[in-house]
């Protein structure tokens, strides 16, 4: 597989889901924002062992790496990353609960900032002052969006809260998963398999201390075929864009993946305007051109920066 297809289906299914994910927080009627989480992880790791038990009936037609998932050493390996990964999709879950759709953009656009602190602080990998200078128009940009949210009324502390741990833990998640992919053989399903495994059981004691449980358990529409129905197509859509996000980063990198989602951010901003009939001012519509333009410079300065350093390592190796 390209590079280009995990790219573009990661776009696809991530715009897909965010907009499912809404329909599930917000018009279900359903108080359960880890109770979501919990079925995608879940979802995804039944995909997963359905795939593995497959590939042992039908070995000539279906192939799934050999991983344990209960082995000491990948526990130890993998669960700092589920607990990141767990963040990750709680975080997003809870910024969609209390924010809008349009808001999501601009509530995430600091993942490429975090990326380039954490970037430095756990793989000592120094950044050049155009890059931090793109980092500071995107700043910008997030403050307008921030400042123009909060002049029309819709400025929400808890989803901008969660929207800014969403892009740290994205961030932290996109370098772990590059670390840890090697431990597992490179194997983007056996990664999927464990880490939604490790993540299901995670959230259980999240939902308890969430209080969900008596939510769930006196929820009215439980026995409602629709309400499973958009529960399953929920959890798909969380499987498909796990996948394809590891998927992205192992064949890219946690730069391309993290600024892919920027501009893949921008079109779903576009869509989610005028799916929702929603009017936004100049300077909110300004504030994301401007997380944009920054993104897109920092893509082409960082490109430049790394063309320049493979140049330099070339020329050493020859002297």
């Amino acid at each position: 597989m390209s590079k280009e297809n995990p790219t573009l289906l990661s776009k696809v299914v991530s715009i897909s889901t965010v907009f499912v994910n809404k329909k599930l927080l917000s018009h279900i009627d359903l108080d359960a924002p880890m109770f979501i989480a919990f079925s995608q992880t879940f979802i995804t790791a039944i995909i997963c062992y359905i795939k593995n038990v497959l590939s042992k009936i039908y070995p000539n037609k279906f192939r799934f790496p050999d991983v344990d998932v209960w082995d000491w050493h990948t526990m130890k390996a993998i669960l700092p990353l589920s607990l990141l990964f767990t963040a990750m999709i709680s975080s997003n879950n809870l910024c969609l609960k209390y924010a809008s759709v349009t808001y999501y953009y601009i509530g995430r656009s600091l993942t490429t900032v975090f990326n380039v602190i954490f970037t430095y602080l756990i793989l000592g990998e120094k950044t050049s002052r155009r890059c931090i200078l793109c980092c500071a128009v995107i700043v910008f940009g997030f403050w307008l969006g921030i400042d123009q949210e909060n002049v029309a009324g819709s400025l929400s502390i808890a989803g901008f809260t969660f929207g800014i741990l969403g892009s740290l833990s994205l961030s932290l998640y996109s370098i772990f998963v590059k670390k840890v992919l090697p431990k597992v053989n490179g194997e983007v399903w056996a990664l999927s398999y464990v880490n939604n495994i490790y993540g299901t059981i995670i959230l259980i004691p999240v939902m308890a201390l969430n209080g969900e449980l008596p939510e769930i358990y006196n929820y009215t529409k439980l026995l409602e075929p629709y309400f499973w129905i958009i529960i399953l197509i929920g959890g798909l859509c969380g499987f498909l864009i796990g996948f394809f996000t590891t998927l992205q980063i192992k064949y890219t990198s946690a730069l391309t993946h993290n600024i892919s989602g920027t501009a893949k951010a921008c079109a779903q901003t576009v869509l989610a305007t005028y799916f929702y009939k929603e009017t936004k001012s100049f300077l909110w519509w300004s504030s994301n051109l401007i997380v944009l333009v920054g993104s897109a410079f920092y893509t082409w300065v960082k490109q430049i920066d790394m063309e320049r350093r493979h140049r330099e390592n070339v020329i050493y190796q020859k002297v």
